[in-house]
């Protein structure tokens, strides 16, 4: 069963083209991946764990909450954490 996901898995990654982040949330030999980013702005850095969900890679937050990786996990785990008051403020156009 699992190597049935994980065949599934890595031929989903080759089609869509999700190859550098697919190596950043390969599964270790324990099963379990991760992703680890540092802040653009000097916030620190953070990492998630990864998993396959229903549609796509998935990575839970700090609170628990999983969340789907938007595109590339790396990029949503900086915008959804350690960026994230940079980040609205860039989407919104807000100052300091």
């Amino acid at each position: 069963m699992i190597g049935r996901i994980w065949a599934t898995l890595t031929l989903t990654a080759m089609i869509t083209g999700g190859g550098a982040d697919w190596a950043l949330a390969r599964p270790a030999a324990r099963g379990e991946g991760s992703v680890t980013v540092c802040s653009r702005y000097g916030n620190g850095c953070t990492t998630a764990p990864v998993r396959a969900g229903r549609m796509g890679l998935e990575m839970r937050l700090k609170g628990g909450t999983w969340v789907n990786c938007m595109g590339s996990c790396k990029d949503t785990l900086r915008e959804e954490t350690v960026d994230f008051w940079d980040t609205q403020r860039e989407k919104h156009g807000g100052h300091r």
